[in-house]
């Protein structure tokens, strides 16, 4: 029986991987039901309990010890805090347990779900933290796509090989008469490195496919999360273009489903100098300066949700430098009136 009690033990330590299935009791736990407030916030290895994988909290990610990671931890729950969003999609998390000790910090009205993807290279997943029970369990897509995709200008030469999202996830919410397909989404790193522009592109066309079969449905959609390349035509401070066409794609401004439906960028309504969700310390001098910045982080909805639209903006309430402890990313915030 002492197997039996250490496969116990070890099914109960990691039962919290996984928590996708929605509450049995739909709940809506908004002070005011006329607005969401919507966050999308990268918060940089977000792992308190340790990771084989990736070596996080140690030599793999930017927390060394989980001392180190639990004050990471306090750093962004003040920043949620002070934002007091309803919805929230978190990159680079570990899992449930980590959404969990965020909802301590916060209050009893958020419930913790996440689908856990398949980077096993770094263990990290997308979840989501809501005060809105969603209306069908989180899922995922398999769907593996050949690239370069038709009509790719990464410049990607090598041999075709075939990629999914290995993180990201597909729920839905119904509010009123509103049906929201909601996608939650990190598309692989290096937006100028050709092989990544490739492979990114064929990633959204992925969650094209996905987009374009709830369109068919007459659902809302809004997909968000740290996309890892820049908007053509929404440019962020410092006027960064994209190599790959993977936000047109998204837009459907291109790929399979070209001008079959159309998203907006939220950030369309944010001045341009405040353009900008992520630090890259490209000269290696541990200092933030104005050129290492630029919005990889996007928050795309459909035109009827654009127009309910209340406010836009990037929080900036904090500064980017070696050895802080908050997030190397600064969270996106949409308000609607829904």
């Amino acid at each position: 029986m002492l197997w039996f009690a250490f496969f116990s033990l070890f099914s109960l330590l990691n039962a919290d991987t996984e928590c996708p299935l929605i509450a049995v009791s739909p709940q809506d736990n908004r002070k005011d039901k006329s607005v969401i407030t919507i966050m999308q916030y990268n918060v940089e290895w977000l792992f308190i309990d340790y990771c084989n994988s990736s070596n996080c909290p140690g030599d793999g990610c930017s927390w060394k010890n989980e001392s180190e990671a639990n004050t990471h931890l306090q750093y962004v729950s003040k920043i949620l805090k002070e934002n007091n969003p309803d919805i929230m999609n978190f990159c680079e998390i570990e899992g449930c347990d980590e959404l969990n000790l965020l909802k301590d910090e916060l209050d009893t009205t958020y419930l913790p779900y996440l689908k856990k993807g398949k980077d096993s290279s770094t263990g990290q997943n997308v979840g989501l933290l809501t005060r809105i029970t969603p209306s069908s369990d989180l899922f995922r897509t398999e769907e593996r796509i050949s690239y370069p995709i038709n009509g790719s200008r990464c410049g990607y030469t090598g041999t075709s090989v075939t990629t999914g999202v290995s993180k990201h996830y597909i729920t839905e919410y119904s509010l009123g008469d509103t049906l929201i397909a909601f996608i939650g989404i990190h598309f692989v790193a290096f937006p100028t490195d050709s092989v990544r522009c490739a492979q990114r592109e064929a990633q959204a066309q992925v969650i094209q496919n996905v987009i374009y079969s709830y369109i068919k449905k007459n659902y809302e959609i809004i997909v968000l999360g740290d996309l890892n390349d820049f908007d053509s035509e929404i440019l962020d401070a410092n006027s960064n273009k994209p190599f790959s066409r993977a936000l047109d794609i998204l837009k459907g401004k291109f790929g399979v489903y070209k001008d079959s439906y159309q998203l907006h960028n939220a950030a369309e309504l944010i001045p341009q100098n405040e353009r900008y969700s992520a630090w890259w310390d490209s000269n290696k001098n541990c200092k933030s300066a104005e050129n290492e910045f630029s919005m990889i982080d996007h928050i795309l909805l459909s035109p009827a949700l654009r127009e309910k639209v209340i406010e836009v903006s990037i929080y900036h309430g904090y500064e980017e430098y070696c050895g802080s402890y908050n997030s190397d990313h600064y969270p996106v915030i949409v308000k609607l009136a829904l």
